[in-house]
């Protein structure tokens, strides 16, 4: 995908333009691993859920006379004992995604910070007059706010 745009050749410098593409970069990335830890979780609950249903429906109501029994049944059936690691495998790669998406929002939201707070470094002259293009297109292309520093 392209990492640029078509306004920042005319009003900015060439390190501001490596700035602002290292950011759309950034943003690129935190959204990947958004949308695969939204997906994960989604496929992880599902799954446990099905699990769980199963594991009553086969296990836990054919023995629920005593709880022994439905332990010793569990024990007995080797499946179980994969698909329930396989769950809990899931809910960890959903964690791991979780601090992938966490840290890669935090090194996006400081370099944004960062040029929010040297924009007047970044641009300079007629470049100041004109940074509000490249600003609008920031946000309607990649949804990237360069006028505030709050999320």
């Amino acid at each position: 995908m392209e990492t640029r745009l078509p306004v920042m050749d005319r009003h900015t410098d060439p390190a501001t333009r490596q700035l602002l593409s290292y950011l759309i970069s950034k943003k690129l990335k935190f959204n990947r691993y958004k949308t695969i830890h939204v997906s994960l979780l989604y496929v992880s609950a599902i799954y446990g859920m099905i699990v769980l249903y199963t594991g009553y429906k086969r296990i836990v109501i054919p023995h629920d006379y005593s709880f022994m029994h439905v332990f010793s049944a569990f024990l007995e059936k080797g499946t179980y004992h994969y698909l329930f690691l396989l769950a809990a495998g899931l809910f960890g790669a959903v964690k791991i995604m979780y601090d992938k998406k966490e840290k890669a929002e935090k090194e996006f939201h400081a370099l944004r910070c960062e040029i929010i707070d040297r924009s007047k470094d970044l641009w300079k002259e007629e470049g100041w007059k004109q940074r509000h293009k490249i600003f609008e297109q920031m946000k309607k292309m990649y949804d990237i706010n360069l006028y505030h520093e709050t999320k």
